[in-house]
């Protein structure tokens, strides 16, 4: 496994004037930050994100700026105060998008699963409004739609211009398989996504639910596999279900996406993860709040492509 380095993306494509004329424009890509690909990459391939806004006790913020999700778990366990998330609206993809089209620029911006948020359709009003935008429906979440973005910035890279990637990634979302184990179901039931029953047996029994992406479904989630256990054991078994005995995995990049999981989970995963398959780069970020405050405190998800 090889660590990437941090430089400047040099990509630039041909854009064909009003007047006929061609000049040189750089394809910027862009995301909803909940695509959780954390800042190195961020950095290195100078990719632009779009942040939502996180509401708590009547006070508005802005998520992984103001607010983080240490916050709002201890929001929520001193005081009962849930957070909420906000997705986008179309004045702030306008807002976001007008400075980079300004300079000349083509974007291909990728978004949450529109199967999960209204923010997918938002972003097509201001795309529609502004031109030169190429938006791309991730049909996915967090680190999941993290691969996506990570592979747009490398065709940027690679010269592709921004109606090639996005019709390319468009052809690539079924590919990706996003999963996350859950330590608790308390926010997911304070958020009205669980039955009070099911809270209950879960902490009656141990049970670690499995959350899944169905790539073959629009990006609609369900619950998996039911692990039952001390959490270390449960993701032992959680990564060796993903990952042992598939020929078929894409070796290049795997996210290890966490809400704020101590280092020897993050540790036990690497080495789990490590005697199964060796990837290129294995990238470990942390949730966005949006995502964070859904599923609780120490989930944690490994999240991979597979090849045509």
């Amino acid at each position: 496994m090889t660590d990437s380095t941090v430089s400047s993306p040099s990509y630039q494509s041909q854009k064909v004037t009003a007047k006929g004329g061609v000049v040189m424009s750089q394809v910027i890509i862009s995301a909803d930050s909940t695509c959780d690909i954390g800042p190195e990459l961020v950095k290195k391939y100078n990719i632009r994100l779009i942040n939502w806004r996180i509401l708590l006790e009547d006070k508005e913020y802005i998520d992984s700026v103001d607010i983080f999700p240490e916050d709002m778990y201890k929001a929520w366990w001193e005081r009962k105060a849930l957070p909420k998330s906000s997705a986008a609206i179309p004045s702030e993809y306008l807002s976001h998008f007008t400075p980079i089209l300004e300079k000349g620029h083509d974007i291909v911006h990728v978004g949450l699963g529109s199967s999960l948020t209204s923010s997918y359709q938002n972003l097509c009003l201001a795309a529609e409004e502004l031109g030169h935008i190429y938006p791309v429906d991730s049909q996915n979440l967090s680190g999941g739609f993290g691969h996506l973005v990570l592979r747009a910035a490398e065709m940027a890279q690679q010269g592709m211009t921004a109606p090639e990637i996005q019709t390319t990634l468009q052809g690539m979302c079924h590919r990706v398989h996003t999963s996350f184990l859950l330590d608790t179901l308390e926010f997911m039931k304070a958020g009205g996504r669980c039955s009070s029953l099911a809270l209950l047996s879960a902490n009656l029994f141990n049970i670690k639910p499995c959350i899944e992406v169905d790539n073959q479904d629009g990006g609609r989630m369900h619950v998996g596999e039911k692990y039952r256990g001390k959490m270390e054991r449960c993701l032992r078994l959680y990564v060796r279900d993903k990952l042992e005995d598939r020929d078929d995995i894409d070796l290049e990049h795997l996210f290890i996406t966490h809400s704020g999981s101590p280092q020897s989970d993050i540790d036990r995963v690497k080495e789990e993860i490590a005697s199964l398959h060796e990837f290129k780069n294995i990238y470990v970020t942390k949730a966005s709040g949006v995502i964070s405050v859904h599923c609780g405190p120490r989930t944690l998800g490994v999240l991979f492509m597979t090849r045509e």
